[in-house]
């Protein structure tokens, strides 16, 4: 039973390091900004890998990020599936992680009520 769990651990570990390469070296979206992958979570059946990103140096929502992102995503499989030599290359979703900005905003809130 390890060996089924630990899988779809090494996919989101193989599919974090190419991505990251991928989107700085290959996607030329100009509403794509630099993005940081923090974490992958793929399905166990591997057919959906869920990626969890923040936008390197912008605090704020940027839904035009998101989009070049959708945009892309046939462009990335394709290419991952040229890289990685997978039986199938899941389909990409990508969810921004915006935990540290509601994490400074709930310190500012928590300073400004002392």
């Amino acid at each position: 039973m390890q060996h089924e769990s630990s899988r779809p651990l090494r996919i989101g570990e193989l599919l974090r390091r190419e991505l990251s390469t991928l989107l700085r070296v290959e996607v030329n979206d100009p509403r794509i900004p630099e993005i940081v992958i923090y974490d992958i979570v793929v399905s166990k059946d591997l057919s959906l890998a869920k990626i969890y990103f923040s936008y390197l140096g912008i605090k704020q929502d940027f839904p035009e990020g998101l989009q070049g992102l959708h945009s892309a995503s046939g462009f990335l499989r394709k290419k991952l599936g040229q890289r990685l030599h997978l039986r199938r290359i899941p389909q990409l979703q990508f969810i921004v992680d915006d935990t540290e900005v509601k994490s400074e905003r709930i310190e500012r809130l928590i300073s400004s009520s002392k």
